[in-house]
């Protein structure tokens, strides 16, 4: 029995357990993987203020797990299969254990879009990766491709252009969606290119990519390029973790809050991507967070 249960632990999670816990409550952490979630996994860490020189997505879910351990929150590294959300006392239940307490802050946020092209399932791990600082130098001297035009996929692009002979961005739409300091950045790497209203349609090959499709939005022409040994990286954007909460309503598959980060069932609380939202980013979860954190504690 605990006074809050927080499920996620990224930097929302983290943040909230921080406020929970030095309110006076005894609060569990439940995570599925590692402390930091989605950043964890990032090559760099940018725009957050406070960040330290270098600052890479493991050094930052480093100093989260860090600083809630040495603040007395529990942290349990279990995946969560069923919750009871409504009455008095929440219930979670895990592949080993059942906890309990009146209070749930939903931090587990998103996970990372598939494309579902044919091959992608096959070469995932053998080519295809979505996490850049680690299977990066991994292609070094060899071409990569990442697809995605956003801020994450263009800020991974401009890390992975150190280690790839030639590096191209493949978008569907028709410029890039990326803040102004990312284009400026590709601009001035000379083995960067960008390949816009294209898709990347399918990947071939066995124990390494052999070859790809991509296709083209203008002609709907797909074009085949042979490069053996490529490497492949995925933002194709992300989905919302959510299906376990059948009890709540739902918009689009995000959480509904309010100003106190309040769901719609008494005693439950969202913080971070998982919630209906305008910017997600690590700034606005751990803000999420704190509001969460400490309006759980309120008695």
């Amino acid at each position: 029995m605990y006074d809050v249960i927080i499920i996620g632990a990224g930097p929302a999670g983290i943040s909230a357990g921080i406020y929970a816990v030095s309110r006076g409550r005894k609060t569990l952490i439940l995570e599925k993987e590692e402390v930091g979630g989605v950043i964890g996994k990032v090559s760099t860490v940018t725009h957050y203020s406070g960040i330290i020189e270098q600052e890479t997505g493991k050094t930052f879910a480093d100093r989260l797990k860090k600083q809630a351990v040495q603040s007395g929150v529990e942290i349990k590294y279990e995946e969560v299969k069923n919750v009871k959300l409504t009455g008095d006392i929440k219930i979670v239940s895990t592949d080993t254990a059942e906890y309990q307490a009146p209070k749930i802050i939903l931090a587990n946020g998103t996970t990372p879009r598939k494309l579902g092209i044919p091959g992608e399932s096959e070469l995932a791990g053998k080519g295809i990766g979505t996490n850049a600082a680690i299977d990066g130098p991994s292609f070094s001297g060899k071409n990569i491709y990442v697809i995605g035009g956003a801020d994450g996929a263009v800020k991974e692009a401009i890390y992975l252009a150190q280690f790839a002979k030639r590096l191209t961005i493949i978008h569907f739409e028709n410029t890039l969606g990326c803040i102004a300091e990312f284009k400026n950045k590709i601009k001035q790497l000379p083995n960067i290119s960008v390949l816009t209203n294209s898709r990347l349609k399918a990947v071939y090959g066995t124990n390494q990519i052999e070859k790809i499709d991509i296709l083209s939005e203008n002609d709907s022409k797909i074009t085949t390029i042979e490069d053996e040994g490529c490497g492949i990286f995925i933002y194709a954007g992300s989905t919302p973790n959510t299906e376990l909460y059948k009890e709540l309503s739902l918009s689009d598959g995000y959480i509904p809050v309010n100003e106190k980060m309040e769901t719609s069932i008494n005693g439950v609380y969202a913080a971070g991507d998982i919630c209906v939202k305008q910017v997600r980013q690590a700034a606005t979860a751990v803000s999420d967070g704190a509001i969460a954190g400490i309006n759980a504690a309120i008695i």
